[in-house]
C-alpha cells in the first residue's frame, strides 16, 4: 500500500520565536524592477498579476490532489471541477523519495486538467523540508526532472504551471533557501521552458522567518521572462488576521506575484489557522488560493472530501468549497477554455424555489432541476435585496439550507444553475421568507480591535466569547459605528447594516460557541478621518461586556 504520509510534518517554531520573527520582518521590499519580459505564449506575469495568455487576469481558485501516492483516483479531477474549481496543484515525485512519476503519466494527468477544463499546477514533493528531513531531495534533481519531461511540458504553457519543488526547506538555516531556488529557475530557463514557474517559501514552506519575503525581489529578478510566481503556505504559524494580510499585502504593494498555494483549517497542535481571513484577503486582493488537500491524508481532518466521494465533505470541504469566499462563490473558470469553440450555452433555468423548515437561522429551499447539454454540475442560491446579489450557497443537489440567518427578518431568495463550462444560466423566480424569532439570551463578552489601517478604510477583528454555562447555538451579534464606518467585507458571519446600525448573523461553522469558548469575525470597512470604536455590543439582545 502506498504512503498516506502528507509530508507536512514540520518542526514547531518555538511560539515566542514565531512571534518575534513574524512581527520583525521590518526589511522593506524594494519596488519592482521587472526584467526583460518574453513574449506571452502562455500564462504569464504582468505588474505583479497572473494572467492568461490572451491577458486576461487569472485567479486560482483549487484544491492540492495527491496524485503520486494514489495514481487510481483519476476521477478527482472531474470531481473538484464539478465543484466549482479553476485549478488543481497535482503532488508527483521525481524519483528521489518516491515513486517516480513517468513521463507517460504526466502527460495524462495534463490531459485530464484540460479535459476538465482546470489549470494544472505541477509539483514536485521530494523537496520538502530539505535541510532538516533527511529523506528530502533538491531544488537541482527536482529542475532535472523538469528537464526530463520538457518533451511533455513545452506547448503547453496555456495550460501548466511548474512549482519547481513543495516546501523546499525546513527550518533548519532557511537562509539558505535563496540560492538553490536562483540556480533551479536560471536552470529551467536555460534549458528553454516559457512557462510560469512557482516557487514555494522555506520553513516548511510557512516563511515564518521571513526569507522568502526579504530575498523575493532578487530571485524574481533572476528569471530573465518575468514569469514567476510566489508560493506562500499557510498553516498555524497564521493564526491571526495581521499576520496574514501583512505578508500578503508586503508582496502586492511591491508588485511581486504571489499565491496562498497551501493553506488549512482545522487546528493542530501548533495553533489553529486563521482561514477566513487567508480566504477573504485573498478574495479582497484578488491572488490564488489553492486548499490543503482533497483527500487521503495521514491526518483525515485535512481530507476535504472523506475517501475521495465528492458528495461527503469534510465540514473543512464544505468551508473551502461553500462558505464565505469560497470556491463556489469566487472561481472563475479559465477563458482559454472558452476560446477555440468551447460550450458557451448555459443550462435551462431553475424552478422557483420552495421553502420549508424556516427557523430563526436556517431555511431549507428546494427547486426543480435545470437541463444542460454537456451536464449541470452546480448551482449558487442568492440573497436578493432590490438589484443586489448575495452568495448564500452552492450545492450540487436540488436543494439546499441556507444558515447564518438573523431572527425575525425577511430574505428573498433566487437559484442559478451552471454547467461544467463555467456557463451560468437565468436566475429562478423568487420565494420570500421571514426567519422566526429566536436565540437565547446569552452571557457574552466582545473584543474589538483594529488590526489594520489605511486612509479611507481599515481591517477590524471582533472576538466573540461565551461567558456563561451553557453552549450559544445560533447568534446575531449587533452594533452601531459611531463615526459613519461601513463595512464592505465580513468573514465568519452575514453582515447587513443600515446607517450605522450593523447586524451580523452566524455563518454554519461559527454558530456554535461553547461555554468559555470564541468566534473570531474579521471585516474590511471604510472609514471617514476618524475611526473611533463601537462603544456597545448585543448578541440575540443581550448586552455583552467589552475586553
Amino acid at each position: 500500500m502506498r504512503s498516506r504520509t502528507r509530508a507536512r510534518t514540520r518542526t514547531a517554531p518555538r511560539v515566542a520565536a514565531v512571534v518575534a520573527a513574524l512581527l520583525g520582518l521590518l526589511v522593506p521590499l524594494l519596488s519592482l524592477a521587472t526584467p526583460a519580459q518574453a513574449a506571452a505564449t502562455g500564462i504569464h506575469i504582468q505588474n505583479g498579476r497572473l494572467l492568461e495568455g490572451n491577458g486576461n487576469d487569472f485567479v486560482m481558485r483549487g484544491v492540492n490532489h495527491a496524485h503520486t501516492w494514489y495514481p487510481g483516483e483519476t476521477q478527482s479531477l472531474a470531481d473538484v471541477k464539478a465543484l466549482g474549481a479553476n485549478t488543481v496543484r497535482v503532488v508527483l515525485s521525481d524519483g528521489h523519495r518516491w515513486t517516480k512519476n513517468s513521463a507517460e503519466d504526466v502527460a495524462g494527468v495534463i490531459a485530464q486538467c484540460k479535459a476538465n477544463r482546470l489549470i494544472c499546477v505541477l509539483e514536485v514533493h521530494d523537496t520538502t523540508g530539505y535541510g532538516e528531513e533527511a529523506a528530502a531531495g533538491t531544488l537541482d534533481h527536482a529542475a532535472d526532472y523538469w528537464i526530463g519531461l520538457k518533451d511533455v511540458l513545452t506547448g503547453e504553457e496555456n495550460y501548466v504551471i511548474i512549482n519547481i519543488g513543495n516546501e523546499p526547506w525546513g527550518n533548519t538555516n532557511p537562509a539558505g533557501w535563496t540560492e538553490p531556488t536562483i540556480a533551479a529557475v536560471k536552470k529551467l530557463r536555460g534549458a528553454g521552458f516559457a512557462h510560469t514557474i512557482m516557487v514555494d517559501a522555506p520553513n516548511w514552506g510557512q516563511d515564518w522567518q521571513g526569507v522568502m519575503r526579504a530575498n523575493a525581489q532578487s530571485v524574481y529578478d533572476a528569471d530573465p521572462t518575468g514569469n514567476l510566481i510566489f508560493s506562500i503556505h499557510m498553516y498555524s504559524v497564521y493564526d491571526t488576521a495581521q499576520e496574514i494580510t501583512d505578508y500578503l499585502n508586503a508582496f502586492v504593494n511591491a508588485e511581486l506575484p504571489i499565491l496562498i498555494g497551501e493553506f488549512g483549517g482545522p487546528p493542530d497542535q501548533w495553533g489553529d489557522p486563521d482561514e477566513d481571513t487567508m480566504m477573504a484577503a485573498a478574495q479582497q486582493l484578488k491572488l490564488g488560493y489553492l486548499a490543503w488537500s482533497w483527500s487521503g491524508n495521514t491526518d483525515p481532518i485535512l481530507d476535504l472530501a472523506i475517501d475521495f466521494d465528492p458528495t461527503r465533505l469534510s465540514s473543512w470541504g464544505q468551508r473551502v468549497f461553500n462558505g464565505a469566499n469560497g470556491i463556489a462563490a469566487t472561481s472563475k473558470e479559465a477563458t482559454v477554455y472558452a476560446s477555440g469553440g468551447g460550450d458557451t450555452t448555459p443550462p435551462t433555468t431553475p424552478g422557483t424555489p420552495t421553502a420549508s423548515d424556516v427557523t430563526s437561522s436556517s431555511v431549507k429551499l428546494a427547486w426543480a432541476a435545470a437541463t444542460d447539454a454537456t451536464g449541470v454540475t452546480g448551482y449558487d442560491v442568492v440573497r436578493v435585496s432590490g438589484t443586489t446579489e448575495t452568495a448564500a450557497t452552492t450545492t450540487t443537489g436540488t436543494s439546499a439550507t441556507v444558515t447564518g440567518l438573523a431572527p425575525s427578518t425577511s430574505y428573498t431568495f433566487a437559484v442559478y444553475a451552471r454547467d461544467a463550462a463555467g456557463n451560468r444560466s437565468q436566475r429562478s423566480g423568487t420565494v420570500t421568507v421571514t426567519t422566526s424569532s429566536g436565540g437565547s439570551p446569552a452571557a457574552c463578552g466582545v473584543g474589538y480591535r483594529v488590526t489594520n489601517e489605511w486612509p479611507g478604510g481599515f481591517q477590524g477583528e471582533v472576538v466573540i466569547r461565551n461567558t456563561g454555562s451553557s453552549a450559544i447555538n445560533g447568534w446575531t451579534l449587533r452594533w452601531a459605528f459611531p463615526s459613519g464606518q461601513r463595512i464592505s467585507n465580513l468573514w465568519g458571519g452575514t453582515a447587513t447594516q443600515s446607517g450605522a446600525e450593523v447586524s451580523v448573523a452566524a455563518a454554519s461553522y461559527t454558530a456554535t460557541i461553547a461555554p468559555a469558548g470564541s468566534v473570531t469575525l474579521g471585516f474590511t470597512a471604510t472609514k471617514g478621518s476618524t475611526n473611533p470604536t463601537p462603544t456597545a455590543f448585543t448578541l440575540n439582545g443581550s448586552t455583552c461586556s467589552l475586553s
